[in-house]
């Protein structure tokens, strides 16, 4: 490259996300960020923009677009509102509700995170929403996850979204906690059917921690296109 082109890419933004794909790829829309970040106010803006930009990554590496995306914040306690969901054509906020973790991942916080089959914990990532099902939970979502090593083995673990009564101010109230899953994000039976059928279909679930295992290792996070566009070759996107 010319001196005076990778000058042009250090000093200017814009040009340093052409010159470099990676960038470009893990780059979110500032448009996207703004309208989302106004409407979610209390949404921490690392998580919002993790979000967007493992999102980002993705679609730039072959996935279909989403009309909606859903984010967890793992570092809020289970008693907070710690689930928000996003219409991302109307840039929206959908809902913002309770959600479980897994029982293995703590009590009212949660600080361990797996996705080993039989742990009893969340996972962290990016993950894939698919089809809605009648199960043993009533109306549920399954979901892949597209993180390998992190999240992968969600379908094969029974992750999935569905309707649970511990989800439930009441318990918090009790317990100093709401209810815990095995490892599923349960939520609240009065919002489980507006959330499936919102997430349902390939759209975009996120669950963010700061687990510097997986900060640093995400490919999605730190936009590794080749790994990514394999991950969505094989299926995951």
């Amino acid at each position: 490259m010319p001196t005076f082109l990778r000058r042009l890419c250090l000093a200017i933004t814009t040009l340093g996300a052409i010159c470099s794909p990676a960038l470009a790829a893990n780059n979110p829309t500032p448009l996207l960020y703004n309208s989302l970040a106004h409407a979610a106010p209390e949404l921490n803006p690392q998580v919002l923009k993790s979000a967007l930009s493992a999102m980002q990554c993705a679609v730039n590496s072959g996935a279909r677009k989403a009309r909606h995306l859903a984010v967890i914040d793992y570092s809020q306690p289970s008693t907070a509102r710690r689930l928000w969901i996003f219409d991302l054509n109307k840039r929206t906020l959908v809902l913002r509700d309770l959600v479980a973790h897994g029982q293995k991942s703590g009590e009212n916080f949660a600080t361990q995170f797996s996705n080993r089959m039989g742990s009893f914990q969340s996972s962290l990532g990016l993950f894939r929403t698919q089809e809605s099902y009648e199960g043993s939970h009533g109306y549920s979502l399954r979901m892949d996850g597209l993180e390998p090593g992190f999240n992968d083995l969600a379908r094969d673990r029974d992750i999935v979204i569905h309707a649970a009564d511990y989800v439930s101010p009441l318990w918090s109230q009790r317990q100093g906690r709401i209810g815990r899953s095995l490892g599923c994000p349960a939520v609240r039976p009065q919002v489980a059917r507006q959330v499936i059928d919102r997430l349902k279909d390939g759209q975009f679930m996120f669950s963010w921690y700061p687990d510097q295992r997986w900060l640093k290792s995400s490919p999605y996070l730190n936009c590794q296109p080749r790994q990514v566009a394999s991950i969505v070759a094989a299926g995951g996107g």
